[in-house]
């Protein structure tokens, strides 16, 4: 048996389990209501020694402290009686004293990817809390995280075709993917191309990222069974193989069951690969049946270019120098220094075509949206004739200009 692994190139592997831009819901000084029983804020006069009268309020009220504060302000953080918080607050030394609150991270990353794709554009408008996007989206990948805040998981519709017992994600690039296409609009963590889509975990690949042609046939059967339900399918993954024509010509198993599931009405988006060579000599990239996705590298979301390099080294606004080409390419997307959801209900940065589909997928959800009737080959016609040619194709391997992926009109 055959096996592959998918087609992620990671150039990053920290993970964090907020965004990265907290900001407090209660101000200064005024009580929110959700503040925790006995717990206080003690600030000092700016001339007295923070620790010592810590220590001395600790002794003589029994003030249990936390934290003691030298720099930005003098004080210190205690649990204590309300009796004792008067005695404290009597103290000549003490500037105020004020209930402790209740903090959480409020804001929502808007990735650069979403932003140069015109996702924040379309009529969804992602990251303004507009709603949720009525479309159903296969991840056939790692899985993804089951229980992420972060994501609308269809966990009756999941599938696991690969080792373990669920289709939970043990490995992040599924979830990673799901949050690209999906992710919801919910003020927290990052927004995707198609927020809030339902988005069915159907796992192929180990938690090492690989697996074989059968398995990943199980999965495109798995989404053909459904596709009365499931409009686009994102398949971040390959291995060596070519189109041999006719949807397989009787030798290639798996382009025939991708050609019957979109005869079914499912639209197809696939990775082109990163191995900086044609897509022509790759699988599922190959195939005339599918949307295949090349990665644009681009750095703040924005047109134009000269923006500097963040996780890895590449040209702003350019084809990403790992990324597949050729005439199998339909359409480009950002792929480079992608932030998007992780397992554990984290969210992570790392680059790829694997990157560069969802972006695609999210899209083609959109359209599909508002146009349900739509056929696979009407989406790519579509997604094609929306594109634009706003980007320096100057180290494109092939010279062909791929349109890249805009999804103001959808």
């Amino acid at each position: 048996m055959r096996t592959f692994t998918l087609s992620a190139l990671a150039t990053a592997t920290a993970v964090a389990l907020a965004t990265g831009y907290p900001a407090a819901t209660a101000a200064p000084g005024h009580d929110t209501g959700a503040t925790s029983s006995g717990a206080y804020i003690v600030v000092l006069k700016d001339t007295a020694p923070a620790a010592a009268v810590a220590g001395e309020h600790g002794r003589a009220h029994g003030a249990d402290v936390g934290h003691v504060y030298r720099n930005a302000m003098r004080g210190y953080s205690a649990r204590m009686s309300a009796t004792a918080a008067a005695k404290v607050a009597a103290d000549p030394r003490v500037d105020w004293i004020q209930r402790d609150g209740v903090v959480q991270t409020t804001a929502q990353e808007l990735p650069t990817g979403i932003n140069r794709a015109n996702g924040n554009e379309s009529s969804t408008k992602a990251g303004d809390g507009s709603g949720t996007v009525d479309v159903d989206v296969a991840v056939i990948d790692t899985g993804i995280d089951l229980d992420h805040p972060d994501l609308n998981v269809h966990t009756a519709g999941a599938k696991n075709c690969s080792s373990g017992r669920s289709a939970d994600d043990g490995n992040g690039h599924g979830t990673h993917v799901a949050g690209t296409v999906g992710a919801i609009d919910n003020t927290t963590g990052v927004v995707g191309m198609a927020p809030g889509a339902r988005l069915w975990p159907v796992r192929v690949l180990n938690n090492r990222g690989s697996g074989s042609w059968s398995d990943v046939i199980c999965g495109i059967d798995y989404v053909a069974a459904n596709a009365d339900k499931i409009e686009v399918a994102n398949m971040s993954l390959g291995g060596a193989g070519t189109d041999l024509g006719n949807c397989g010509n009787g030798q290639d198993a798996m382009h025939a069951a991708i050609c019957n599931a979109v005869a079914q009405g499912v639209t197809f988006v696939v990775a082109a690969g990163n191995d900086a060579q044609d897509a022509a000599g790759f699988t599922p990239a190959a195939y005339d049946e599918v949307i295949t996705v090349s990665a644009l590298a681009d750095f703040n979301g924005l047109p134009v270019g000269g923006a500097a390099p963040t996780c890895r080294a590449d040209v702003d606004d350019t084809f990403a120098n790992f990324s597949n080409y050729g005439a199998d390419v339909d359409l480009i997307a950002p792929g480079v220094c992608i932030n998007s959801t992780w397992k554990g209900g984290g969210y992570n940065t790392i680059s790829g075509t694997s990157m560069a589909a969802p972006h695609v997928a999210g899209a083609a959800a959109l359209y599909l949206s508002t146009r349900p009737g739509a056929t696979p080959a009407q989406v790519r016609s579509a997604l094609q004739s929306a594109g634009s040619t706003d980007w320096n194709n100057s180290d494109d391997p092939d010279g062909i200009k791929e349109r890249l992926l805009d999804a103001s009109a959808f």
